[in-house]
């Protein structure tokens, strides 16, 4: 069994959001140097000059939406509008969502050929790239834990860790080659009657991209899309300068920042052991866990922070890049395309990919 070993005094309050009430990974990332980040339905704008802005509690987190280059609010309503709609399709904990009618195929069926069920392009897509990086990381980051991360719970009041036996009873039940898709025909294949699905480590990343396209289609070129923290930003501000894009010191304030990068059209996702977890008798548990052992990952890092084109690969490679640990998740990051990364050890250093500073300007602050 591993625990994650950490002073009593450094643990801060869970994070009050958490995307789906699942295992997911909340991205520490927060925006810096924005002039607008206003409620629901109001615009603080002076003058056309100024960005519009949206914020709403969606996905169970907290979703922020803001344009730099148009004044029309209703691109804002419509991109929360998507929100609620992907929420349908990939909530793991909400009974009227596709994904938790598959996983509770026993108790509502739904179209099948024997193990092989009929789901949306969305949901057939989004499992088509959670297995990819399933079998990138072999298996160190797995769609199929959720028997696992359904015993778990890391927003309860009083977080308990669930019993050792139902834990081991669980193990078995993760393995994410008893899935297979085919996206031809929006089929999954699921090869025993206790798979389950859990795609609440990409999903946030996926509904990112999709809200930037429909922004692009709209012909927006500069704004930022924020997730619970999963940062996208079309284009850059419009008078051609970077965003500036903080990401939060863990074990810290969220208003403190152990880095500012300038960001220009790229996804910013950052993993990490702080945003939720709870303390028992003097451990530290985090939500980022082992589907080999049940338990979290302790490998000596706090945080991953992915640099990408797509959220929804920063969002699968910031959890797989973390639990694969400093050296082969450093060594997986170099070695694929258009992707930086950083990574924050216990001793809170940062470790950055061997390129990181060629192709991004970064501020350590202290």
């Amino acid at each position: 069994m591993t625990l994650y070993h950490i002073s009593a005094k450094k643990l801060i309050k869970r994070c009050a959001f958490s995307m789906f009430t699942a295992s997911l990974i909340l991205c520490s990332a927060v925006l810096s140097g924005c002039s607008a980040q206003t409620k629901s339905g109001e615009n603080t704008a002076a003058d056309s000059r100024e960005p519009i802005s949206a914020t709403e509690i969606k996905l169970n987190t907290v979703v922020t939406v803001t344009i730099y280059d148009s004044q029309d609010r209703d691109l804002l309503t419509k991109c929360m509008n998507l929100c609620d709609k992907y929420e349908k399709v990939f909530s793991r904990t909400a009974a009227d969502s596709e994904l938790y009618k598959l996983n509770h195929r026993k108790l509502t069926p739904v179209e099948r050929t024997e193990d092989t069920y009929q789901v949306s392009d969305d949901l057939a897509e989004l499992i088509s790239e959670g297995l990819d990086y399933s079998e990138l990381s072999k298996g160190a980051f797995d769609i199929a834990i959720e028997p696992l991360t359904s015993l778990w719970d890391f927003t309860a009041e009083d977080s308990q860790v669930p019993e050792d036996s139902l834990i081991q009873a669980a193990l078995p039940k993760c393995d994410y080659h008893n899935i297979s898709v085919d996206k031809d025909k929006n089929e999954i294949t699921l090869k025993t009657d206790d798979t389950a699905i859990e795609l609440g480590a990409i999903a946030k990343g996926y509904i990112a991209d999709r809200l930037k396209d429909y922004l692009i289609s709209q012909n927006v070129k500069s704004a930022i899309i924020n997730l619970g923290g999963n940062v996208l930003c079309i284009g850059g501000k419009p008078d051609t300068s970077a965003f500036k894009i903080g990401i939060q010191k863990p074990f810290a304030d969220r208003s403190e920042t152990i880095a500012v990068m300038d960001i220009r059209d790229k996804s910013v996702v950052s993993s990490g052991i702080y945003e939720r977890c709870f303390e028992q008798d003097g451990i530290l548990y985090h939500h980022l866990l082992n589907p080999k052992t049940g338990y979290p990952y302790d490998n000596g890092l706090i945080a991953v922070t992915i640099i990408s084109d797509k959220s929804v690969d920063g969002d699968a490679l910031s959890t797989t890049c973390f639990a694969l640990g400093l050296e082969d998740g450093m060594k997986l990051a170099e070695s694929l395309d258009d992707v930086q990364a950083f990574f924050v050890t216990s001793d809170y250093e940062i470790h950055y990919t061997k390129d990181f500073r060629k192709k991004i300007k970064v501020s350590e602050t202290e």
